[in-house]
């Protein structure tokens, strides 16, 4: 769809949402999402490869590379459908992976690596420290220079926390410091020590994280992307989460406003279906009119992503729209199930959960309206 300043769904995106809103509900049930709270992986691994094998990993990554060749405007509705159906995969974060070798690669780099996520290779990322800062450009990771008699390439040391997926990942590209500049550098699972991995308790129990200690890591300068087009990249990957998980969000409100008003539709109080008082009423369409207006600036950020500076504003508008969005519903739901709502069997805590969740990583909505002062006035 060509770029006349309107806002709209490409033919692309209108068919992999009515394939993807099929997918994720028959894929995704409630008593499924249960049931991989307690599962190691988190995920199903014979969905992931029904995944793959749609080519949806491959959306994003240039036909050269064995991919489709669309943007990640074509990413969005997948990544709503999922989070509407709580679809929990490391969907999201291999696509980001991806982004990262696209965006700083070298050509041989790009080639050995790209195909092999688009085919269902499971890559991560390892950018966050404990200094929780958003700005990925902030760490303390660092690569030292072998010793001459060692060979060409570095020793790695740090730590890196809330890497997604890690244990299962064949391929985790960390951030690192050499020489002071910040680098990204591609790590093969099996370099990783045994023991290096620890599994971490994050507020949703959906996901799985690992903290990453790199300490003894040996890579060679092959393995480092483009010093000069790491802070780019960088950007890129951030401005790319945040607009995917916003997408996971907005599928993730309406689902848990339908959820609530299911129930004010069906419980009774003193004779009278509870949906029928203002107490309630109002609320509710408050939480249906603050999704659709964040909806909105979810497809406006997917329309204009790859228009410079106009993507950013769009993109960051959305995070901060839909962060809001998110928690009131979810938050409503919860207090409106009464007792009940607090309970883990409520569902609606899965869903407020996610919002936290979302709102930790790469920005909150107070954190881009800051960054939109900046960007607007």
């Amino acid at each position: 769809m060509e770029n006349l300043g309107t806002i709209g769904y490409s033919e692309e995106q209108v068919e992999l949402m009515e394939v993807a809103t099929n997918f994720c509900r028959d894929k995704s049930p409630m008593d499924r999402v249960r049931a991989l709270l307690d599962d190691d992986a988190g995920f199903d691994p014979a969905i992931w490869q029904e995944i793959a094998d749609l080519g949806w990993l491959a959306i994003a990554i240039p036909e050269e590379y064995e991919g489709v060749g669309l943007s990640l405007s074509e990413v969005v509705p997948i990544a709503e459908q999922m989070g509407k159906n709580l679809m929990i995969t490391p969907f999201a974060d291999v696509t980001l992976a991806a982004q990262a070798i696209l965006m700083a690669g070298s050509e041989a780099q790009k080639a050995q690596y790209l195909p092999q996520i688009a085919a269902g290779t499971l890559a991560s990322l390892a950018l966050s420290e404990a200094n929780g800062d958003w700005d990925l450009s902030n760490i303390s990771a660092t690569a030292n220079a072998k010793p001459n008699a060692s060979g060409d390439g570095y020793i790695l040391s740090g730590e890196k926390l809330l890497v997604p997926y890690a244990a299962q990942a064949d391929i985790i590209i960390a951030s690192i410091l050499v020489d002071g500049a910040v680098h990204l550098a591609i790590i093969p699972h099996n370099d990783i020590a045994d023991g290096a991995m620890r599994r971490e308790q994050i507020i949703d129990e959906t996901r799985r994280t690992y903290a990453v200690t790199l300490d003894g890591i040996s890579i060679g300068s092959d393995q480092l992307l483009d010093a000069d087009k790491t802070q780019a990249a960088l950007d890129h990957v951030h401005l790319a989460a945040n607009l995917l998980q916003s997408a996971e969000m907005s599928g993730g409100t309406i689902a848990v406003i339908d959820y609530t008003l299911d129930y004010l539709k069906t419980r009774k109080q003193f004779g009278k279906v509870i949906g029928e008082y203002q107490a309630l009423k109002h609320p509710i369409t408050n939480a249906y009119v603050d999704y659709e207006k964040a909806r909105s600036h979810l497809y406006s950020a997917a329309h204009c992503f790859n228009d410079q500076g106009r993507g950013e504003v769009a993109t960051r508008m959305a995070k901060a729209a839909i962060d809001k969005a998110y928690s009131f519903a979810a938050d409503r739901a919860i207090q409106f199930h009464g007792g009940f709502g607090f309970t883990h069997d409520c569902d609606a805590q899965l869903y407020r959960r996610a919002a936290i969740w979302h709102a930790s990583q790469h920005g909150d909505a107070a954190y881009h309206r800051a960054k939109l002062a900046d960007l607007l006035f």
